[in-house]
């Protein structure tokens, strides 16, 4: 019997690029679903509107750009972009903002380099820091959870019209202030001159309020969990970000914890799950070895307690993930693994190159 020789590689099955980013959206379910419930209606518009803004854009510069409009929406790249990028923003966020940062991403951010596969800083990321750079009342206003909502207060959560008319414009904007409220991360950084434990106690949004943020956290790890089963990317980068996160913080917080925060603190608010396992794992903008991988997640771990411990803006993923996208392309030439037939890896800038 003759036997069919073939070169590598040898798959069973193809893994095209829209079954990947079906999986990426799948797993945003239950993050989406948790904000939905402590903050509102707003992060669920926000995801739909990025969302059909993302695909008229990607469509009318595919268009212009004379490429297969079909063929190309079919890797739901855009999508995956406008849902991280409205997961990212307030729930109240004005809908003139998420249409200027989905515009940002697809347009700029990803197709002025080529489109997928081109663009060397993560689309949603670039959107978002632009954003909040350019609008930063806007970008701050986020939704004080229901679990914080007083049952004999004047106002209640807001229904999905009401929040509609907000995001929409139809109703007054001052209204926003009644909803909303520091973060946890920024709660903590303007506490004045309270100690972290005083600050536990004393503000709202620390004692009464951090459940909300918790329970999101876990939601996201639940889909990096799914995603990590589904091998749709390795465990290299959002477990050498959280691990370096998770040491500095913990340095910091022996040495002085009447001014840092805890280390559960930092993995727990924010953007940090998120940025763990949908935004580091970003096959296109990141380091692709699995050296490189460890790497570029220790960097962006390092730099998001740098920023949040001394910067000017208390969340930082967004910056610490483009920061690193500047690296990855360094790290990729010193963490070159061995390849077949060779004594060692082939490291580094050569001199011919």
């Amino acid at each position: 019997m003759a036997l069919i020789r073939s070169s590598s590689p040898h798959l069973h099955k193809m893994n095209q690029t829209g079954h990947v980013m079906r999986l990426v959206l799948m797993a945003t379910l239950p993050g989406m679903a948790a904000m939905t419930f402590f903050f509102g209606w707003g992060t669920l518009i926000n995801v739909i509107w990025a969302s059909l803004l993302a695909v008229g854009f990607e469509a009318a510069i595919l268009k212009w750009r004379n490429r297969p409009v079909g063929f190309v929406l079919r890797d739901y790249s855009a999508l995956v972009t406008a849902v991280l990028l409205g997961l990212a923003l307030p729930p109240f966020a004005a809908w003139w903002v998420t249409l200027v940062g989905v515009f940002v991403a697809i347009v700029i951010a990803k197709h002025l380099y080529g489109g997928l596969g081109q663009n060397p800083f993560n689309p949603a990321m670039v959107a978002y820091a632009l954003l909040l750079i350019s609008f930063p009342v806007e970008m701050t206003r986020w939704t004080v959870p229901f679990v914080m909502i007083d049952a004999e207060s004047s106002w209640s959560v807001l229904s999905l019209f009401d929040t509609l008319s907000l995001i929409f414009g139809s109703i007054d904007s001052a209204l926003i202030d009644n909803y909303t409220g520091a973060t946890p991360l920024d709660a903590l950084r303007h506490r004045g001159g309270l100690t972290t434990e005083e600050a536990w106690r004393q503000v709202p949004v620390l004692a009464d309020g951090i459940g909300a943020w918790h329970a999101v956290s876990a939601a996201y790890v639940m889909g990096g969990v799914f995603l990590l089963y589904r091998k749709v990317f390795t465990w290299h980068a959002p477990v050498a970000m959280l691990g370096s996160l998770t040491v500095l913080s913990t340095l910091f917080f022996i040495v002085q914890p009447d001014y840092f925060a805890d280390p559960f603190f930092h993995l727990t608010v924010g953007g940090t799950m998120l940025g763990a396992f949908f935004i580091a794992t970003d096959p296109v903008s990141s380091a692709t070895s699995n050296k490189g991988k460890i790497y570029f997640g220790i960097g962006i771990g390092a730099l998001i307690f740098v920023i949040r411990t001394w910067g000017g803006y208390p969340d930082a993923i967004a910056f610490a993930v483009l920061l690193m996208n500047l690296t990855a392309p360094f790290i990729d030439q010193y963490t070159q693994p061995r390849t077949y037939g060779h004594a060692k890896a082939n490291r580094g800038m050569k001199g011919d190159a």
